[in-house]
């Protein structure tokens, strides 16, 4: 274990800034509380040498100060010693990338000035800046040579105003001129309104020098970035042909000459060719895709073509399971990442198919906030690898492919204390039997002779699944007090093609049924209070609860987080309004009979029956699930004499844990809601003791 100087600081920094109003406790906190978040770590990205020896991370850590999620590059040998900083401080430090020589390493450092791609030497310990680019520097790339770095930056462009003003006299104050919007896909969650341009390649020497653009299409060129072995050619992915705004799933390979600029497409099929990456002899290219049919969900397979696109061929259409990020190791393998029954797996496979192997399981921790699958790897030339793994009681650490952990981020803060575990069970759905996965997490002090209230958390999506992995939040519920239960219902990823599509036009559905099945289970299996009972979960997750609020009154309250209320108003307000009516309903709201449908599926049709005090909570700039379908819920809540309130998170896009102070206030506002409703008293959020409210007089 190394010492945290960032975590010491924002300890004291918290406890004598945000809780100066009261004494600090003698005791350490036994159980993880809200002030723990600003303490928490996790390691991302890991970029293993050329020649294995060393690992180069992303380190993610909480500023209490700013209230921001840091990023800074370490760096740790195979054995886990050596651990040291490579670049941290005020700004944002990522995308590591090691030279073909392994003697330096790229990275983007995001200064308050704008990005800059940088270069540290390990011989002289020291960065050089070799571009600044203000639109900040995607997918940087090495050439094989060592000579070039490619990368991809948003190129702005002008826009004509036909209607623009006349000329502003010299000091006046006039207001910001009128926003005119021409594109189907005008703004995106986190970053609000788009600016007019498009991403676009480029190439700068290694030793320095100015960035040359490569392509000038009025497309966004922005898929992932391989180059040829003889350094000629470069890779990629996009969504580049005519009517690419309305096809917001298709992507095809290009490959792209450096010296003449010239762009040839070498794919062509109805969906998705993504991630492309060249073999190291420069025969053949992998990718993963899937032929498009235009369903909610969809099993992205791993290809692999000649090198000019032809005789492609999935070699995993067995697996039956999502790949992403394919890596090759050398010019006999292929490794890549995929999901299984709710746990991130590494595979591998032969360039010309055969057995899957896995290589390693439990991956994920990157995702602090709900226990959603994720993590990342990187693979050499010899099959040696790095990646992160998590459990439920920890955020992510590296692990290599001797099976040594190389960190231990989150001792200091742990030891001590009592962390909550899950356990895993699986209940057969009383609608088909379906087993549905499901993980129990119990308060860190369980005492098997008390019961418990019990929470319901649901994942979004719908498409995505949870695991046995950490989640800050489920930590929190659970020592407040609650039996916490979460679970993968129809629709989940990580089960097939056809599980995931149960749900396909007929969402929410039988879905509700597996989490009723859920519930039923899990109080069977004592200590549950069924009198306290108790349901939330955001996005996708919101809707599955307004919708069992509009179905059940079994539960004692409710916490509905940025959910989609009205299909018809989501789908043309949403920052993906050219995706889900297609691809989630078939057809758009105004066609013969679709509305019907639309409103058949909406939380909002059973309002009609909602008893249950049900509080709505929202991001102020989500432009995925806007406030506005908070609010629609919000006040048919109110103006039905239901008990609700309404909680709007300022700043906080559609995900609300994107700042620390968001995760804190997102789980303490749901705790909050629930104590008034029978649930567990509200701990503070400092020191996790639960005063008892004053006695009467």
């Amino acid at each position: 274990m190394f010492i945290r100087f960032a975590a010491i600081a924002a300890t004291l920094a918290f406890a004598s800034a945000a809780f100066a109003q009261s004494e600090p406790p003698r005791e350490r906190p036994r159980n993880f509380v809200a002030a723990d978040v600003f303490d928490l770590e996790y390691a991302d990205n890991p970029q293993i040498s050329p020649d294995g020896r060393w690992v180069a991370y992303v380190r993610v850590t909480a500023d209490v100060m700013t209230d921001r999620f840091r990023r800074s590059i370490w760096l740790v040998d195979s054995n886990g010693a050596n651990h040291r900083p490579l670049v941290q401080g005020a700004g944002g430090y990522g995308s590591p990338v090691w030279a073909p020589n392994g003697r330096a390493i790229a990275y983007v450092a995001n200064e308050e000035t704008g990005a800059e791609v940088r270069i540290f030497y390990l011989d002289t310990q020291r960065s050089a800046t070799i571009a600044r680019v203000p639109a900040g520097a995607g997918n940087l790339t090495w050439s094989p040579d060592g000579r070039t770095l490619a990368f991809q930056s948003f190129v702005a462009e002008s826009s004509d105003d036909p209607a623009a003003l006349p000329p502003q006299p010299e000091g006046a104050q006039w207001a910001e001129p009128a926003r005119v919007i021409n594109g189907v896909v005008y703004r995106a969650d986190g970053e609000g309104y788009l600016p007019n341009g498009y991403a676009q390649i480029f190439v700068v020497p290694a030793d320095g020098g100015t960035p040359r653009q490569l392509t000038y299409q009025a497309r966004n060129h922005d898929g992932r970035l391989s180059w040829s072995p003889n350094g000629r050619t470069l890779y990629f992915s996009a969504n580049a042909e005519d009517g690419w705004e309305y096809d917001p799933v298709e992507a095809d390979i290009y490959s792209l000459d450096i010296t003449s600029g010239a762009v040839t497409r070498l794919t062509t099929r109805d969906g998705p060719e993504n991630s492309p990456v060249v073999s190291p002899d420069g025969r053949r290219i992998a990718y993963v895709g899937f032929d498009d049919r235009r369903q909610g969900y969809q099993v992205s397979e791993l290809y692999v073509a000649n090198a000019d696109g032809s005789n492609p061929r999935s070699i995993t259409a067995s697996l039956d399971r999502d790949v992403v990020d394919p890596q090759w190791a050398g010019n006999g393998a292929i490794y890549f990442l995929f999901d299984d029954q709710g746990m991130t797996k590494l595979g591998r496979v032969g360039p010309n198919g055969g057995r899957v192997a896995t290589v390693l399981s439990n991956i994920g921790g990157t995702d602090l906030g709900r226990p959603y699958t994720s993590g990342s790897y990187s693979v050499n030339a010899s099959g040696r690898y790095v990646a992160t793994v998590t459990s439920p009681t920890r955020p992510s650490d590296l692990i290599n492919s001797s099976g040594r952990h190389l960190t231990a981020l989150n001792e200091d803060l742990f030891t001590g204390k009592s962390i909550a575990t899950a356990e895993h069970i699986r209940v057969p759905s009383t609608v088909d039997q379906r087993p549905v996965d499901a993980w129990i997490v119990r308060p860190p002090d369980f005492d098997p002779s008390r019961q418990y209230p019990m929470l319901l958390e649901i994942h979004g999506g719908p498409f995505t699944a949870y695991g046995p992995v950490f989640s800050a939040e489920v930590q929190m519920y659970a020592a407040a007090g609650y039996i916490v239960v979460y679970s993968n219902p129809r629709g989940s990823t990580s089960y097939g093609g056809e599980f995931g599509n149960l749900i396909h036009h007929n969402y929410p559905s039988q879905d509700y049924d597996d989490l009723m099945s859920v519930v039923d289970a899990a109080i069977a299996r004592g200590n549950i209070d069924p009198a306290r009972l108790f349901v939330t979960g955001g996005s996708g997750g919101g809707v599955l609860t307004a919708w069992i609020v509009g179905t059940t009154n079994r539960f004692a309250a409710a916490m509905v987080q940025k959910p989609v209320i009205n299909w018809t108003s989501f789908v043309l307000t949403s920052d993906a309004t050219n995706f889900f009516a297609p691809y989630w309903f078939g057809e758009m709201p105004w066609e013969e009979g679709a509305q019907a449908r639309y409103w058949s599926r909406s939380p909002l049709s059973r309002v009609g029956n909602v008893s249950t005090p049900t509080a709505v909570m929202v991001g102020d700039e989500d432009h995925r699930t806007p406030a506005s379908e908070a609010e629609q819920y919000y006040m048919a809540l109110r103006l039905r004499h239901v008990p609700t309130r309404l909680i709007r998170i300022p700043g906080a896009p559609h995900d609300i844990a994107f700042r620390p102070t968001g995760m804190i206030a997102k789980v303490r506002n749901t705790l909050a809601w629930f104590a008034e409703h029978g649930g567990a008293p509200l701990p503070d959020a400092r020191t996790g003791v639960v005063t008892p409210p004053a006695e009467a007089h």
